[in-house]
């Protein structure tokens, strides 16, 4: 059964692709008919897709891997926003940060940033600067918010991309090619779908139209979700256990030349065993 059905679609005028003009040949095969000089999807092929990318969405999110949401876009930004959030999913919906896959390790480190920051405000170092270095070091921290805040927890690259409006959003579906990175996303008439793994044949400027497409696609993510919750649930507790829990072997205890057994002589030495921790840590 479809997560989403022909008469949703049509309603939220996902059909309404751009002037003929406009077009880009390689969408001739998601089009349909041409009528008023604009060309019009074929909604049976969209649902079709939606189901296809529905289904990889959901085995990823089953894998407990991530799904990098892009979408800067103004009128898809709430909404990805609202959306990617219920499912725990990072997402970008301000200006794409150029090398945000291809140097990642640099994201990293101006996240982290937003970490130290926070730390300063809650041990006091701030009270030990001038005005003039707060109100400079807040307003780094905000624009690090507005621009990473929402991927401040992926310590890792994505899985995969989820893109609206191809076109837009080049840069983006570039650096996912570039690193082997699957992208799901919704296109429309004058966009080069040959890029993209997964295509939503669909129009990408109506809000209710990728309102309709992202619920489908968040609903598997969640479905995802639960049945990775049941399997844990599931697994045979012993088996947790020998993941968790290494077997040593039990090993008789070394004398050295005065008779103590190492360890005994160690507790003996309380300044020596506290050095050694410190030059551990």
């Amino acid at each position: 059964m479809s997560r989403v059905t022909f008469e949703q679609l049509l309603e939220a005028g996902a059909h309404f692709g751009h002037l003929k003009r406009k077009w880009n040949p390689a969408m001739a095969p998601y089009i349909f008919m041409e009528r008023n000089s604009i060309h019009i999807i074929d909604l049976h092929k969209t649902v079709a897709k939606i189901d296809e990318a529905a289904a990889a969405m959901k085995q990823i999110a089953k894998s407990g891997r991530k799904i990098l949401f892009v979408a800067t876009k103004k009128q898809a930004k709430p909404l990805v926003m609202e959306r990617a959030a219920a499912v725990n999913m990072p997402y970008v919906v301000e200006r794409w940060p150029g090398g945000m896959l291809t140097n990642f390790p640099t994201i990293r480190k101006a996240v982290k940033k937003m970490t130290t920051i926070d730390k300063m405000s809650k041990d006091g170092t701030f009270d030990q600067l001038s005005k003039r270095e707060k109100l400079q070091i807040t307003r780094q921290r905000a624009k690090l918010e507005k621009n990473l805040g929402s991927i401040a927890d992926m310590t890792k690259l994505p899985s995969a991309l989820f893109v609206i409006d191809v076109m837009k959003e080049h840069i983006a579906v570039a650096e996912a090619k570039r690193l082997g990175i699957p992208v799901f996303a919704i296109v429309d008439t004058n966009s080069d779908p040959n890029p993209i793994d997964f295509v939503i044949p669909a129009n990408d400027d109506a809000t209710k139209s990728i309102e309709v497409i992202l619920d489908a696609l968040c609903a598997a993510i969640v479905e995802g979700h639960e049945e990775r919750k049941v399997e844990k649930i599931d697994a045979p507790a012993s088996e947790t256990e020998e993941e968790t829990v290494p077997v040593r072997k039990e090993r008789r205890p070394r004398l050295n030349k005065k008779g103590f057994a190492q360890d005994d002589e160690v507790a003996l030495n309380a300044k020596v065993a506290s050095k050694f921790v410190k030059e551990e840590e």
